[in-house]
């Protein structure tokens, strides 16, 4: 369950960090699958409203939940975003799904408190439904201008790889 940064906005379908993993998972966890539920522009509460349905129609084992940059960047309340969040994450376990959350950062431009606010709201949700938690998605390429798309919010296809490996050293162990 994804915004753009897992749709692969700006990408050929294969060359998204999903579609990456798929093809690890396709060689290195034989019969596992993935299904890439993310679209983009999709905000928590998109995500929240969307999930019955995918657990019901795809019963996955694992669900790794990478949302929340769209709820940041038109700044909706913290509040909200956690909630869906939650919603989301208590939807997965109560359909024996593990849970993998994957969370975001805000610029600075958005204020102290915020940023530290939207950060938090995935390390407390994390540890109270003793989830596992990959905190910043761009971590391995953020610092870099380079390993983004003219938007300056996509990653181009070149800098894919790393974020495959990235969110690999959470859910690679979760495929057992």
């Amino acid at each position: 369950m994804g915004d753009s940064l897992s749709a692969g906005y700006g990408l050929a379908a294969p060359q998204g960090w999903v579609a990456l993993t798929a093809q690890r998972i396709a060689q290195t966890k034989p019969g596992w699958g993935v299904v890439n539920a993310s679209i983009s522009g999709e905000t928590t509460a998109g995500g929240a409203a969307r999930i019955a349905g995918e657990l019901q129609r795809n019963r996955p084992a694992v669900v790794a939940i990478e949302l929340g940059a769209n709820d940041g960047l038109r700044g909706l309340p913290l509040a909200q975003s956690r909630a869906n969040l939650e919603r989301m994450i208590q939807a997965a376990q109560a359909a024996k799904a593990q849970v993998l959350l994957i969370g975001m950062r805000m610029p600075p431009n958005l204020g102290r408190e915020y940023t530290e606010g939207f950060e938090r709201n995935y390390r407390e949700l994390a540890q109270k439904y003793s989830t596992q938690l990959l905190p910043f998605l761009l971590e391995p390429v953020a610092a870099d201008r380079n390993n983004f798309q003219n938007d300056n919010l996509h990653p181009t296809a070149a800098a894919q790889p790393k974020l495959r490996d990235h969110v690999w050293s959470k859910l690679g162990p979760m495929l057992k």
